[in-house]
């Protein structure tokens, strides 16, 4: 398998199919798979020999998606950047994977002096935005004008496609390696339960496309066929405008962006029954959110994918069939998805009983070769074939997975364990709550105390008292916050994340032991 694939096939079946719409700029796959091939001569021209590895920083557009396929038709090694970075971070990125080649829009070109002077072998940049192109790099236009088309390499299998680096949460970024078959094994099992895409389908990427939840998306639309459009980023009206003009048939969105398309006011102003699938991921979501948005989008089917980078990124899926069912099983992070198994294992490695609360564990082709230049990290996390998640949970009687936590978030308070996910499910439910996130701080007293940073909705009122009293009713008196802090935002990382670990930080700064 190779990832050129689905552009052969399409080339093929459906020449004259919109396979890109940026804007008022669209392009069939017959002038896509032109371009690529030029675009794969001009990076071979510059020296890009197969295994290299080439970066792009950019916001979303059509030309992300002719990089990404350029670099595999050549045989290269695609590197997308974290654009929520600081120049310092993208620049160890860089560094430490030995990228030579950088491509960057009109958002980011005035990083590049930084960047330059952070990774020292960066020898090539490519302004690839509509505007003028800076001084001291090539015009994306001019080099694809100027080059001559090459033949599709068709590297694939176990070779390396990737190098994807984590959103930093917690210490320096590890660069996920992964291949072919890792990316193409977790898009056709994903494929294979639906909820996703559709086959010819109207794909709209609202998620930033450098992080591999959206690359998912993509690959699995690029191998049924379909259309790409694109938006920069993730604006509310931009989204519902999108999809009312082009009869968007599906998209993926973090939970954050599902709470702010349900909540805005006008939301029912714009015809979204084109909707079909909405898949969501990559953080927890409350459930009661999730309530509110399926009678907010009734035309769409709701999939929730449990991911990792590691893992390509799918190892569970929550159907749009265990959406209907309700209940219970909507904190459910779904079952194994086709493609690989899953397992909780106890503090000794033993599969955990049913129900107990222990390490998921994934096995499969999806999951990845390693961290680059780090194989003390990689030997860390792959054990015996399985891949160690970090993440706790637990499996029912019928093979559905509940995530209960990162391992890391878990609250020690007075000798008793707190998940955040169950404390922050709980807030969601408070009328005046908007979004809030669960963080244990030192106490002298309990060792931590749980602690809510919480963003309240426009118009409303609450104290701290109100809020303990919330949770009071509704779990554990011990798990309610014992302090809150209300602010205007909470920081996200570019996957749409909350960075708890900027939330921490304060109050841990000259502690004798450090969580996250």
């Amino acid at each position: 398998m190779y990832l050129t694939q689905g552009l052969h096939r399409a080339l093929q079946q459906t020449p004259d199919l919109a396979a890109t719409v940026y804007g008022d700029r669209i392009r069939t796959y017959k002038e896509s798979a032109a371009r690529v091939a030029r675009l794969a001569g001009a990076l071979r021209g510059l020296g890009v020999a197969e295994g290299d590895r080439v970066a792009m920083l950019s916001l979303n557009s059509d030309r992300y998606h002719e990089y990404l396929l350029a670099v595999w038709w050549l045989g290269g090694v695609v590197n997308p950047v974290n654009i929520r970075w600081s120049p310092a971070e993208i620049g160890y990125s860089l560094r430490e994977s030995a990228t030579t080649v950088l491509l960057v829009d009109d958002a980011f070109a005035g990083q590049v002096p930084a960047l330059r002077s952070e990774a020292h072998q960066l020898a090539t940049v490519i302004h690839c935005g509509d505007g003028p192109t800076p001084e001291q790099m090539l015009a994306y236009e001019e080099l694809l004008a100027g080059a001559d088309p090459v033949e599709d390499l068709r590297r694939g299998g176990d070779s390396l496609a990737g190098v994807f680096y984590t959103g930093g949460t917690t210490g320096l970024p590890k660069g996920v390696m992964l291949s072919h078959t890792n990316l193409m094994t977790s898009a056709l099992g994903t494929t294979a339960l639906g909820g996703l895409v559709l086959p010819g389908g109207r794909f709209l990427h609202a998620a930033p496309m450098f992080h591999l939840a959206d690359l998912a998306a993509w690959t699995a639309q690029s191998l049924v066929g379909g259309t790409h459009i694109m938006i920069p980023a993730f604006d509310p009206l931009t989204v519902m405008a999108a999809v009312q003009k082009h009869q968007v048939t599906s998209t993926l969105l973090v939970p954050m962006m599902i709470q702010i398309m349900t909540d805005h006011p006008e939301r029912t102003g714009y015809d979204l029954s084109s909707l079909i699938n909405i898949a969501y991921g990559a953080s927890t979501i409350p459930q009661a959110v999730l309530t509110r948005a399926m009678k907010a989008f009734p035309t769409a089917r709701f999939a929730q994918a449990y991911a990792m980078t590691e893992l390509a990124p799918v190892a569970t899926l929550l159907t749009p069939e265990d959406h209907l069912t309700g209940g219970e099983l909507l904190r459910s992070a779904g079952r194994a998805a086709p493609h690989c198994e899953i397992r909780v294992i106890t503090p000794d490695g033993q599969p955990a009983p049913t129900g107990t609360i222990g390490e998921v564990t994934v096995r499969g082709d999806n999951v990845m070769l390693g961290y680059w230049n780090q194989p003390q990290e990689t030997a860390t996390a792959l054990r015996d074939g399985w891949m160690h998640t970090g993440d706790s949970g637990y499996l029912d009687e019928h093979g559905y997975l509940y995530i209960v936590d990162r391992l890391k978030d878990m609250i020690v308070t007075g000798g008793e364990n707190v998940y955040s996910a169950e404390v922050e499910n709980t807030l969601a439910q408070h009328p005046a709550v908007a979004s809030c996130a669960v963080i244990g701080v030192p106490d002298q007293q309990w060792g931590e105390r749980v602690h809510a940073v919480i963003v309240l909705r426009p118009g409303t009122t609450t104290t701290a008292e109100e809020i303990r009293a919330h949770v009071k009713e509704r779990i554990a008196g011990y798990k309610a916050p014992r302090t809150c802090e209300f602010v205007d935002t909470l920081p996200l990382s570019g996957a749409g994340k909350i960075l708890k670990r900027e939330l921490r930080k304060p109050h841990w700064q000259g502690a004798d032991r450090q969580v996250g």
